[in-house]
């Protein structure tokens, strides 16, 4: 007889909560697991649970190690989520999925880095935070997305509101983002763009607010040109100076198309 796929780790309607249990279980288990994308900007940032910042979810991102790809696919298949086999097989040493035993939603597990627009490496970095990504870590990953949407653009105001910039647990750390940005001008230019779509969208979402709301997101208006302000004087590196002599002429970013392409020549 077949044993009976484990119970729910939490309510099954709240892909958050569900997020947190997972969490609390790899803690117990010693798997090296962290959030990421909108359902660890919800856990990290209280903002993001209310209107105007509050979304929908529709899957559950993770960050791990390659090195733990098999532990990985070991704990999740423990709590009964069956694994996209051909996906992982293809691309087990970059991603990984998981399909929740309701099926309402899948796990999405980043290993080492994000690859999107640009390339966020995470192997250092996972260590240092508890639960999710650092609010640094997240808002770059925000902020790196040229195709944005409206999910994005809440996120990191959601982020931006509920945490000031410092080099404490907790707070968005201007190294980190200079460490990207100030050595790689593609890394600049695309956050500083997408920077401008946040700020005009927490402008957006302040008209007709009210009091409370329109603080929160004066609060992350604030903050934002900061960043960006930061971002504009801070001196930078020669790397930075030689690719911005080439400037928007050549192009800074990746599509999905390029990864996709680069996967199929790994």
């Amino acid at each position: 007889m077949a044993a009976a796929p484990p119970p729910p780790l939490s309510d099954t309607s709240d892909p958050v909560a569900e997020a947190d249990a997972i969490l609390q279980e790899a803690e117990r288990a010693g798997v090296l697991l962290r959030a990421t994308g909108g359902v660890a900007v919800a856990l990290l940032s209280p903002s993001a649970r209310r209107p105007p910042l509050r979304r929908g979810y529709q899957d559950i991102d993770f960050f791990g190690l390659s090195r733990d790809a098999e532990d990985l696919g070991a704990f999740f298949g423990g709590l009964g989520y069956a694994p996209e086999e051909e996906f992982n097989v293809l691309h087990g040493q970059r991603r990984l999925f998981f399909r929740a035993p309701h099926g309402r939603w899948e796990a999405d597990v980043f290993l080492d880095r994000i690859e999107m627009c640009h390339q966020l490496d995470m192997r250092d970095r996972l260590a240092g935070h508890a639960r999710t990504l650092s609010p640094a870590d997240l808002l770059l990953s925000k902020l790196q997305v040229m195709d944005t949407n409206e999910k994005d653009l809440q996120d990191a105001l959601a982020l931006l509101a509920d945490h000031d910039f410092g080099e404490n647990e907790g707070a968005i750390s201007l190294e980190r983002i200079d460490e990207l940005c100030l050595n790689d001008w593609g890394w600049w230019r695309t956050a500083t763009l997408v920077g401008g779509r946040v700020r005009e969208a927490a402008e957006r979402l302040s008209r007709g607010a009210d009091a409370e709301v329109a603080d929160t997101l004066a609060v992350a208006g604030r903050r934002l040109d900061t960043l960006l302000a930061h971002l504009d004087e801070a001196p930078k590196s020669r790397r930075w100076k030689m690719r911005a002599r080439i400037g928007e002429r050549k192009r800074w970013y990746e599509t999905p198309e390029d990864i996709e392409h680069e996967e199929q020549g790994a």
